[in-house]
């Protein structure tokens, strides 16, 4: 069983995808960790869109920013596996094609992110490091993370 990966500007995405990844970040962000939040931010069109999917079904996704778009270096944010595909163990491949896409698209190696605090521990297996001390973010515990590869 394997990903088909894509990476695509928000203008490239099919109305379908993007209502799929929407659909998935809802399902997840909101309904799952039962946090109301304004998932579309605006910050979409700025973005790199990392799809993952499995039988045409987006089931893995991640968006990339330049540095100076989101944070100061460039960073990835809404990370995500379905609920259904979490035992496949495709958020490290999803996280190994962020952190090569940044370098590839962006030409840069330094990458911060905004983590769930529970998931320290997996960011910190892709060599982050934290670099704050724990913030709410949406009533969700959060702490900004850091790597240089």
């Amino acid at each position: 069983m394997t990903l088909k990966w894509k990476i695509k500007r928000f203008h490239e995405l099919s109305t379908l995808e993007l209502y799929d990844l929407l659909q998935l970040r809802s399902e997840v962000f909101v309904v799952e960790q039962n946090c109301v939040y304004q998932d579309i931010d605006g910050k979409d069109s700025k973005a790199l869109h990392l799809i993952g999917e499995f039988n045409s079904k987006i089931v893995a996704y991640a968006r990339l920013f330049d540095a100076g778009d989101y944070f100061e270096e460039a960073s990835i944010g809404r990370v995500v596996v379905g609920t259904n595909y979490r035992d496949k163990k495709w958020g490290h491949e999803l996280m190994q094609k962020a952190i090569a896409a940044i370098k590839d698209y962006y030409k840069t190696t330094s990458i911060t992110i905004s983590a769930q605090l529970y998931l320290q521990k997996f960011y910190e297996s892709h060599g982050f490091e934290v670099t704050s001390e724990v913030y709410l973010e949406d009533d969700i515990p959060h702490i900004q993370m850091k790597i240089t590869t």
